[in-house]
Order: structure tokens, then C-alpha cells, then sequence
């Protein structure tokens, strides 16, 4: 029998510094005696065999003795995925409900009783509880996975046929009234432009202003209630992942979170031999587990998320990409930040950046645009009172509040951009947390088009789906968010679709005619210039101490050079735009796992402590 494990520390020890190095020297000892156990038995069984002993209960593997589908029935498939218990069979007036502990089985058995009469708690491992879960509540999970989002904020029922029609409609008055009033029409479209890159430009100074002057922070509260750690799930999906699951693994393994807190899940697709090859050629530790997510009508990242939901264990679920490389603390940054707020705090979003920010040229920038990103403009959105466009991965949610706004938008290809604008209608609050992950800077040019492509159709389909009311969005947001959305989305849209006619001023300078020649006055045209001129200086400017922050000065050199890196986001959007007509629901899968990290520190360097074990049969539909 596993020895038994060491009473998890409380929130409130953690929050002290202290107690933060004793939650850290127990989760080393704790990880050391799990993966020594794990070399000889299945950690979940031993723990199943142990409660089912504690309450004097039978153990049953529902793989080897299958459930009555007719009780499964008669609960509800749903209930049976959110509550984790499996009505089994009924004997002798007496129905006999599956379990992973006798907690789960607590919480409803109210339920349990009302429906059935007569229950009775039978133990099952959480592996084998899994896979009787998926087997039996097929549809439900399949359901949930696509549809978990309300119709009404959600783009599944996205028209890509109208869609191309409204914006050929669109286009073709565009031209004709280029070609019917030139001049008016050309002034038009670029008092517009000029108009965006003001608030654009507006939007990075206040940003910055904050960033320089930051609030002062306030004492944190003494936390008198001894509350456990928290269970957190981390999903990971992985799609045609050849080459990097080995040091996915090995990152993970970094984190100094107590291993019988977390749950890591890697979710693969059912059709995705390359990623389950991978992963079978790879030892994990006990505390992951792969999660195969059936095939669908279609294949996404968020309809991938959304069923592994259903299988996760903890009140806390965060996200990490195939890349990624966290902070060792980072878990406990954000189980210590989501004790000391309220419950409007739904989501804390951690600061990415890349560890292969010295790749090449194309690296350098996309390092300077994420510190921008990260680092000043979203901390400055979220001090302005703004809704804040989620970033894909570092992101953590109370699983209560996820479930209750229907999780991702499995059809959005931008289901984190939606999410964050969801979670600030429906009153909930996004706040940035001091935790940087590293990740894979996409460092080659039609890759990375490709990848912005698919970024910016989904911020387009996100504001189209958000805009269907916009009195209800006026109404959710109030009129100050509801101007930030406009500004985030309509403004980054159009920003890069009409960057042509913005860098077209720029033929005045070699004296090539322009079409508002002679139309501008001096004053104007000379305005026009100061404004291009100005928000140059503020871009560089921004940057620079944006880089600075992430300790990486030496880009400062770099930052005048994203002028000619943002035409490939102009590139983008036309490519984004294109498909939103054509196939809206398109997932352009980024590659990973092709440049090295060009740090001074190797990001997946293997754990010693941390002896892995065969990749598991992973949770299934069949």
C-alpha cells in the first residue's frame, strides 16, 4: 500500500512568503514519493482501493462490468458529466452509484434518491470512471463539446454564403464610388484610417503612462479561512505535434505545484496518429493523462477544450499550448491571486513570451509586438475598465464561472479574443498577472501569416457575433466598454485593411502624385504628416519600454524596423477576410518545434526528480 500523502498546505499559508517555500519543499517531497510509487502500481488504483476500503464499499471497473444504459438514461448524461457519478446497476431495490470518492457521490445523493429511491456508493478508479464516461455519454459529451456555447453568443450559425455576398456587395460599392467620386471617396477611407491610428496611438500613451506609473498595490487581506489547495487542471491540446511532446513533458514537469493537486490533461484528437505516436514513444509522469477527443462535424481547438472540460478534476482550469514553457511558481501565482479576489475575478491571464526571441529578424519582432502586447497594453485595457481580449494560452479560469457562460465557442478559430468579451458581459472581470510563460515565436513569414490570418478572421467573426444587438452589447458592457470593443476589434480590422492607402502618403515624399493632391491643404496635409510622424515615435517608443520590461533591451534596436514587419499583418487580414466567405470554421494549425530556444537558459531541459511512466490508454469515445 502507497504511503499516504502529507495534508495539503492551505491557501492562506501560501500567501505568506513562508509558506509559499513550505508548499514548494512539499510538493518536491510530494512528487518524490508519488513517482517512486508510480514505478510499481497505478497511483489511481491504489487511491480508489483506498477509499473504497475507508468506507467499507465494493471497487468496480465499469469496463469489465458495463453500467445499465437505462439508469444512465434516467439521470441524465449531463448530470452524470458534471457531477462525476455513474448510476451502475440496480440490485435488489437498491441502485449502486460509481464514484471517484465518496465527496462526488455526497453532493448528489439527494438527487440520487428523489430519482432512484434506494442508493448505494461503489468505488471506481477516476481512469476507469473516465472511460466508462465517454462511452456511455457519447452524445452528451459530443454536444457539449460543440454546442456548450448559447446560440446567441455564439458564430456557429456563422452564413459564410451571405457572408460572401454582403462583402462582394460591399467591395463593389467601394469601387464604384472610387471610380464614380475618386477623390471623396480616397479622403473618405483615409480620414478613417487616420482616425484609428489616433485612438490607436492614444490608446499606447495612456497605456504606457500606466505602465511607468504604475497604482500603487494594495495590501493584501489576512485570509483567515484554512482552505486546501485547490485541484488544478491544465489542458493542453495537441494536434500533429511530432516534435514536441518530449519537451512539453519535460517543461510541465517544472512546476512546483503539489503533483496531487494537479491534473494535467493532454487532449489529442481521435485522427491524430502523429501526436498519439508521439506521446506513446514518450514516458509521463502519473499526474498527466491524454484525453481523445472524438471526431465531430468539425476540428478545433475550442471544441477540443470544451470535451476535455467534462473530464476535468480541478475548480481551476487553465490553458497552456504545445510550446509552452511556464514559470515554476506559476500555479501558485494564480491559486494565491484567486484567493485574495472576489468571484467577479473569472480569469487571470499570465504575460507570454518567447524563448527563441533571437532567431531571426522575424522573431525579433514578434518578441517586440508580444512584450507591447502583454506588458503595456493589456495591463492598460484592464486599468482602463476595458473588456480584454483573451490570449490563447497562460490563462486560468474558476471552472464554476467557465461552465456557466458555456465554456469556448468551439466554431470561433479566436475562441479566447470571444471569451474575454463574454466573460465582460455577462459582469465578470479578466485581471493580467505577474507570470510569464515562454513560448515558440513563429518565426517564418507565410507561416506567420497564416497564423495572423486566422487571428484577425476570428476577431472579425467575434465583433460580427457580438454586434448582431448592439443596443443588448450597449446594454451588457455600458458605453465605455462598449466604445473599447469598437476600438479593439472594428479599429484593428480596418487599421490593417486599409494600411495601403496610409502608406500611400508616403509617395509624397519622392514626389510621386498622389490622389489627395491638391485636395489637402498644407495645413491639413502637413497635420497628416505630423500624425504619421508622431505615431511612429510613440510605436518605438512603447516598444522599447516594453522590451525593457521583459529584460531584453538589446531589441530595443529592433523596434524601428516593425514598420516593414506590420505590412504582413496587412497581408493577413486580407487573407482572413477572404476566408471569412469561404471557410469561416478553418483552423490554420500553427507548426511547432521548429526553432531552438536562443536564451541563455534551455526552456526543456529533462527533471531529474521526476520519473515518468507509459502513456496511459487515453479517455475515449468508442
Amino acid at each position: 500500500m502507497a504511503k499516504r500523502l502529507a495534508e495539503p498546505f492551505s491557501v492562506a499559508d501560501v500567501l505568506t512568503p513562508s509558506g509559499t517555500a513550505a508548499a514548494r519543499a512539499h510538493a518536491a517531497l510530494d512528487r518524490a514519493q508519488r513517482d517512486d510509487s508510480a514505478l510499481r502500481y497505478r497511483p489511481t488504483l491504489i487511491d480508489a482501493q483506498h477509499q473504497a476500503g475507508l468506507v467499507g464499499t465494493s471497487l468496480i471497473d465499469p469496463e469489465t462490468h458495463p453500467p445499465d444504459p437505462r439508469l444512465i438514461a434516467q439521470f441524465g448524461a449531463h448530470l452524470c458529466l458534471k457531477h462525476r457519478v455513474l448510476p451502475w446497476r440496480s440490485t435488489a431495490g437498491r441502485v449502486t452509484v460509481l464514484a471517484a470518492s465518496p465527496e462526488h457521490f455526497l453532493r448528489v445523493r439527494d438527487a440520487l434518491t428523489v430519482i432512484f429511491g434506494r442508493v448505494h456508493l461503489a468505488i471506481v478508479a477516476p481512469d476507469n470512471l473516465d472511460l466508462a464516461l465517454s462511452k456511455t455519454c457519447h452524445s452528451a459529451l459530443m454536444l457539449n463539446a460543440e454546442m456548450r456555447t448559447v446560440d446567441a453568443e455564439s458564430c456557429r450559425n456563422w452564413d459564410a454564403g451571405k457572408a460572401f455576398r454582403w462583402g462582394t456587395a460591399v467591395l463593389a460599392a467601394i469601387l464604384a464610388c472610387m471610380i464614380i467620386w475618386p477623390t471623396i471617396s480616397f479622403f473618405i477611407l483615409c480620414g478613417w484610417a487616420v482616425f484609428t491610428l489616433i485612438l490607436n496611438t492614444l490608446l499606447k500613451i495612456v497605456a504606457a503612462v500606466f505602465h511607468v506609473f504604475p497604482k500603487p498595490a494594495k495590501p493584501v487581506p489576512a485570509n483567515p479561512e484554512l482552505v486546501h489547495l485547490p485541484t488544478v487542471t491544465i489542458l493542453v491540446p495537441l494536434f500533429r505535434e511530432r516534435d514536441i511532446a518530449g519537451a512539453l513533458v519535460s517543461r510541465l514537469s517544472k512546476l512546483d505545484y503539489p503533483t496531487d493537486r494537479l491534473d494535467v490533461c493532454l487532449v489529442l484528437e481521435a485522427d491524430d496518429g502523429t501526436t498519439q505516436d508521439a506521446l506513446a514513444a514518450t514516458q509521463l509522469p502519473h499526474w498527466m493523462r491524454a484525453i481523445r477527443v472524438p471526431l465531430g462535424t468539425l476540428q478545433t481547438k475550442p471544441r477540443a477544450l470544451n470535451y476535455a472540460l467534462s473530464f476535468a478534476k480541478g475548480s481551476i482550469i487553465g490553458v497552456y499550448d504545445a510550446e509552452d514553457a511556464p514559470a515554476p511558481d506559476q500555479i501558485h501565482v494564480v491559486v494565491n491571486r484567486f484567493a485574495q479576489t472576489g468571484p467577479d475575478v473569472a480569469c487571470l491571464q499570465g504575460r507570454l513570451d518567447f524563448y527563441n526571441s533571437h532567431s531571426n529578424w522575424l522573431a525579433r519582432c514578434f518578441t517586440v509586438e508580444y512584450a507591447t502586447w502583454f506588458r503595456i497594453i493589456l495591463p492598460g485595457l484592464e486599468r482602463l475598465k476595458l473588456a480584454i481580449p483573451l490570449g490563447g494560452t497562460t490563462l486560468f479560469f474558476r471552472r464554476d464561472t467557465l461552465e456557466k457562460l458555456g465554456g469556448w465557442d468551439a466554431h470561433n478559430v479566436t475562441e479566447d479574443a470571444d471569451l474575454g468579451i463574454r466573460l465582460a458581459r455577462h459582469g465578470y472581470r479578466t485581471e493580467i498577472i505577474d507570470t510569464v510563460t515562454q513560448e515558440e515565436a513563429n518565426a517564418r513569414a507565410w507561416p506567420w501569416v497564416k497564423q495572423r490570418s486566422r487571428w484577425l478572421k476570428g476577431y472579425a467573426i467575434t465583433y460580427g457575433v457580438h454586434m448582431r444587438n448592439p443596443l443588448k452589447l450597449w446594454r451588457d458592457l455600458g458605453a465605455w466598454r462598449f466604445f473599447g470593443v469598437q476600438l479593439l476589434f472594428a479599429g484593428t480590422i480596418t487599421q490593417f485593411l486599409l494600411a495601403p492607402l496610409l502608406w500611400s502618403f508616403w509617395l509624397m515624399l519622392f514626389g510621386v502624385p498622389h490622389p489627395l493632391d491638391g485636395v489637402l491643404s498644407q495645413p491639413v496635409a502637413l497635420t497628416f504628416a505630423a500624425i504619421f510622424l508622431l505615431s511612429e515615435i510613440v510605436g518605438i517608443t512603447v516598444s522599447a519600454i516594453a522590451v525593457t520590461s521583459a529584460k531584453k533591451p538589446d531589441l530595443i534596436k529592433w523596434t524601428p524596423t516593425l514598420h516593414f514587419y506590420f505590412p504582413l499583418a496587412a497581408l493577413a487580414a486580407y487573407k482572413g477576410i477572404i476566408e471569412l466567405a469561404t471557410k469561416p470554421f478553418y483552423w490554420d494549425k500553427t507548426t511547432h518545434g521548429i526553432f531552438a530556444a536562443t536564451g541563455a537558459a534551455e526552456p526543456d531541459q529533462p527533471v531529474v526528480n521526476a520519473p515518468p511512466r507509459p502513456l496511459p490508454h487515453p479517455v475515449a469515445a468508442e
